[in-house]
């Protein structure tokens, strides 16, 4: 076994339709980057990034990112829906098949956090982090 594109595997969930998924994919559509948005990205977008995690040595295909979530918006309330969908669309699933792949669990590490980003102006965001086991 060899260990599987966390990264892939998210965004793949992230955007295939399902009852979870849609309220997200009707605010953001396709937006959804990893690591960051394009240069002269449009918003609303979601961001994420694996930012650590676990894994074991006596399982080595089921990867525990923890993976750092950036909901980005034009204002500080359109960011805190996407963050709310995105919730939605993550906190506790288990065991949701994503092509050969899986996600076993995934758990929110914190509360979402509202941020403006001083360097780009008008663009706001939401943070938040989420333990996502995968097989």
């Amino acid at each position: 076994m060899s260990l599987p594109d966390t990264n892939k595997i998210i965004r793949d969930y992230l955007t295939t339709s399902s009852t979870k998924v849609d309220p997200l994919i009707a605010l953001v559509g396709a937006r959804i980057y990893c690591p960051r948005i394009p240069e002269n990205g449009t918003l609303p977008a979601v961001t994420y990034s694996s930012r650590g995690g676990s894994a074991t040595p006596y399982i080595p295909d089921m990867p525990n990112p923890s993976v750092q979530f950036d909901c980005w918006a034009a204002d500080p309330i359109d960011a805190r829906e996407i963050y709310r969908a995105l919730y939605d669309a993550l906190q506790g699933i288990q065991n949701v098949a994503v092509g050969s792949n899986y996600i076993l669990s995934a758990i929110e590490e914190g509360q979402g956090q509202d941020l403006v980003d001083e360097f780009i102006p008008n663009y706001f965001r939401t943070l938040c982090f989420f333990s996502i086991m995968l097989r």
